[in-house]
């Protein structure tokens, strides 16, 4: 059932992305790089605000939405990326070659995906699963 959920988010890869910095909520646009099991990759640059609350705090939580479906997750971003993983993202990003030089220009991490809620507003009355990792 979780693949449902996992093939939405890869379907609708620019997300909501929320950390937490000083005790108060930031949510900025982000986009999903990869997906390897129940991970989701991506890549920022360590200058931006989002490295440092996400370096100071790991929590984050992510939103797609389209329609009357929405997928929420849970997780925990991990700095852990091989050499490998992080050129492959950066080979396969047009947006990221414009904007950044080289692959060693940015950081790259995963989302170690904890829970996720799936939405589906449509039907009545209107489904909520949730699953746990």
């Amino acid at each position: 059932m979780t693949d449902k959920a996992f093939d939405f988010l890869m379907s609708h890869r620019d997300v909501a992305f929320a950390t937490v910095d000083g005790g108060k909520p930031k949510i900025r646009v982000f986009q999903i790089m990869k997906r390897s099991g129940h991970d989701l990759y991506f890549a920022t640059s360590a200058r931006k605000e989002v490295y440092r609350q996400l370096v100071a705090n790991p929590g984050v939580e992510l939103l797609a939405m389209s329609g009357d479906i929405s997928v929420r997750v849970m997780g925990c971003a991990v700095f852990d990326v091989t050499d490998e993983v992080a050129r492959e993202i950066y080979d396969s990003n047009a947006i990221l070659q414009r904007l950044y030089g080289k692959y060693t220009d940015l950081s790259y991490f995963r989302l170690a995906v904890s829970g996720i809620d799936y939405y589906d507003l449509a039907p009545t009355p209107p489904v909520l699963e949730h699953f746990d990792f």
